[in-house]
């Protein structure tokens, strides 16, 4: 069961674009975003010097997932600075440690483990890591508390922004919306970060010759990404993909510009704007 939660977030230098520090005020688990502009400012206060696990994120586009690189480190302020000279992809970077220094290596050890199969199963982010990790044995009982800070983990990251590890539940047909045409029938949940295409969903082959450069790029870029491949008379969707609005991810569906508000309709018929926007 979802219950209500109160979140304290701290903007230290009066920012609502800079530096943030979210924590649940029950939990001991502490989250602090930082832009990458702001890594210097962010690397002067005393939280980011402690061990913790990290996320790197650099924002995708219409066409392209957003990207995370998940790490862990025995001082992550440290850690950041050698990623800030060597990565490029990344805009953000959110570091998780402890308000009570409890973590150790075992423990980040593990939250890393947890945090790349996590954000794999979701498939809402494109992992960056190049390997994932052996799971690293610890006892029962650590295991236990652990997996009880990563629902604190989270719920945080997904409040600042970013739901790493939401996944979405397809077995709830009273809302899955249905977009056909040309051959093509998409499959997909409208969610609060955009409307999300489920993997087997099929598109036109073909865009129609008034298709702008755009949309023909877009669909090009999905292919080259291998989010869809060509199947017979189709191209279908290899996993779920999150678009970033219903129009978008109906003209690709479609092979054409629709309104994806109207084109995107429930079994009995009622569209997304029926029942998001005249509901």
């Amino acid at each position: 069961m979802v219950k209500p939660k109160t979140i304290q977030i701290f903007l230290p230098d009066g920012n609502p674009r800079g530096i943030k520090i979210a924590e649940i005020t029950s939990r001991t688990v502490q989250a602090i975003l930082s832009p990458r502009a702001s890594l210097g400012l962010a690397g002067k206060r005393t939280e980011l010097s402690n061990v913790g696990i990290y996320y790197l994120i650099g924002q995708g586009d219409e066409d392209t997932k957003s990207v995370v690189y998940i790490g862990e480190a025995e001082n992550c302020k440290k850690r950041l600075s050698q990623h800030n000279r060597s990565k490029d992809f990344w805009s953000t970077s959110i570091s998780i440690i402890s308000k009570t220094q409890q973590f150790t290596k075992s423990h980040i050890k593990y939250l890393e483990w947890l945090s790349i199969a996590e954000a794999n199963k979701s498939g809402r982010f494109l992992v960056e890591n190049g390997t994932t990790p052996q799971k690293p044995y610890i006892t029962e009982s650590t295991e236990a508390d652990l997996i009880d800070n990563f629902d604190t983990i989270r719920i945080l990251v997904s409040t600042l922004g970013y739901p790493l590890f939401e996944q979405v539940d397809k077995r709830d047909e009273e809302y899955l919306f249905y977009c056909k045409g040309r051959g093509a029938i998409g499959v997909g949940k409208y969610l609060e970060d955009g409307f999300l295409v489920f993997k087997d969903s099929t598109t036109a082959i073909e865009e129609v010759k008034s298709a702008d450069v755009a949309l023909v790029n877009s669909r090009k870029k999905l292919l080259d990404n291998g989010i869809l491949k060509k199947e017979g008379n189709y191209y279908i969707f290899t996993q779920d993909y999150l678009f970033k609005s219903p129009s978008w991810s109906g003209a690709t569906i479609l092979g054409r510009h629709t309104n994806g508000w109207t084109s995107w309709k429930l079994k009995n018929g009622k569209t997304l704007d029926d029942i998001y926007r005249k509901g």
